[in-house]
């Protein structure tokens, strides 16, 4: 897992962590009448950074938010960064550096740690 990442390198301990993520779920709950699941989120911030308001997109188009999203997130931390928005309002992002290699916990964590630096920056007001 990566350095930046860690509960030592963050001055943040575990059970901080999983508290800040209850925090983040009971206000995902409040606000949407379900508790969301990490693909859920990777969606709803893929539609806030796509910015054109929540319409129908098909399967296609919920896999590229949610990639969208997991960029968007892991800019945070200097992996990507914003390249270009297309001619239809896409954000693209080139990779500056590998995010590191994890395993499935790990990347779940990591995932979860840059969903609420994100919400830290943008509480999302507009979702």
């Amino acid at each position: 897992m990566s350095e930046d990442l860690s509960p030592a390198e963050n001055h943040e301990s575990e059970a901080d962590f999983e508290a800040r993520w209850e925090e983040l779920m009971l206000e995902m709950d409040a606000r949407f009448g379900k508790r969301p699941d990490l693909n859920a989120l990777l969606l709803l911030i893929g539609i806030q950074e796509l910015n054109q308001g929540i319409t129908t997109f098909t399967k296609e188009q919920k896999q590229d938010l949610m990639h969208i999203a997991t960029c968007r997130l892991f800019s945070l931390s200097g992996h990507y960064e914003l390249e270009r928005t297309d001619e239809d309002g896409w954000p693209h992002y080139k990779l500056l550096r590998p995010v590191p290699f994890a395993n499935l916990k790990e990347q779940e964590r990591m995932l979860r740690w840059h969903v609420l630096e994100y919400f830290l920056l943008d509480p999302g007001d507009d979702l």
